[in-house]
């Protein structure tokens, strides 16, 4: 029987460190990873993709700010279901092509995905996720007083940038739909964790200023379609701590214990490897028998073989 896995894949599988951002860029990208995740399926994985939409979201929002004076502004929400529906767009196209070459006539699918959060998550009491575009301060002070926007200074870049809420996933709105495809279509979506919407007491949807992790989606995700494995592509082979200096140790397993007191020393950076390991954490948490794997693209198929990355488990 085949293996489920849920695929999460960071920035580096949608463009390089020395791309331009055009979506001619973004595409040649996308072209090698979807090389990679038809290896997975002519190995007889099947999939479902989820990935990251931070740098595409940015650039709709630089775009629609440039545009302010002819166009309104459009709501953080939209502009994540724009980046859903363009990278998914590339993703489908690639990775059809490279399936085919192996023989496999699979269809592949991207459903732009809605997330339900909390309304009364904490994260909207006191939000931290940059955004969009650096401004100077008095272009920073107005946007708040006229879009009622948080602003914070990032001292380090020189510049004051928009921050929202980055609550936790609680719902996948069309997973029913994931679920139907899931047998006859590799299915994209979660795509940056989902455009965050809330619950209304009529049970409507609205959406929320708010970015949702996309390993936490996907980990959300893995859960709901029972998945047996949950794998986080990044740009690096394997957890590591004391990371980029001469004291770093790669790590090739790690128990629950032993992830949270790590987490608690602060061992790993809050934007870059914590959610992923916390998002393994908690899928192993839920499948205790079930795998988490966080390595590198170019390493993802060693590391399903169990040759390569770091593996979550329940226990020591």
């Amino acid at each position: 029987m085949s293996e489920k896995i849920v695929v999460a894949l960071g920035g580096n599988a949608l463009q390089s460190k020395e791309s331009d951002g055009t979506a001619e860029a973004q595409l040649a990208v996308v072209k090698q990873t979807c090389s990679i995740l038809a290896d997975l399926s002519a190995a007889g994985y099947e999939m479902a993709v989820v990935h990251g939409n931070g740098p595409q979201v940015g650039r709709i929002l630089l775009s629609s700010e440039t545009a302010k004076d002819v166009v309104p502004p459009m709501p953080l929400e939209v502009c994540g279901s724009m980046s859903e529906g363009y990278i998914g767009y590339h993703v489908q196209q690639a990775l059809k092509h490279e399936l085919a070459k192996r023989g496999l006539a699979y269809p592949v699918c991207t459903i732009v995905t809605q997330t339900v959060v909390d309304a009364d998550d904490p994260s909207f009491a006191n939000p931290t996720k940059p955004i969009g575009p650096f401004y100077g301060k008095e272009e920073a002070e107005e946007l708040e007083r006229t879009r009622g926007y948080d602003m914070r200074e990032d001292k380090a870049r020189g510049g004051w940038r928009r921050v929202v809420a980055s609550p936790k996933p609680e719902k996948i709105v069309e997973i029913e739909a994931v679920k139907l495809l899931w047998d006859d279509v590799v299915v994209v979506c979660a795509g940056g964790g989902g455009i965050p919407v809330v619950e209304k007491p009529d049970g409507t949807l609205e959406g929320v200023a708010a970015v949702i992790d996309k390993d936490f989606g996907a980990e959300l995700l893995a859960e709901n379609v029972g998945a047996d494995v949950l794998l986080i592509l990044t740009e690096v082979e394997k957890v590591a701590i004391n990371f980029g200096t001469p004291e770093q140790v790669d790590l090739d397993r790690l128990s629950l214990a032993e992830a949270a007191r790590l987490c608690d020393e602060g061992q790993f950076g809050s934007g870059s490897m914590l959610p992923k390991v916390q998002a393994c954490m908690k899928f192993v948490r839920a499948y205790p028998n079930k795998r988490a794997i966080i390595t590198s693209l170019s390493k993802a198929k060693e590391a399903l073989a169990g040759q390569t990355g770091t593996l979550f488990a329940y226990h020591e």
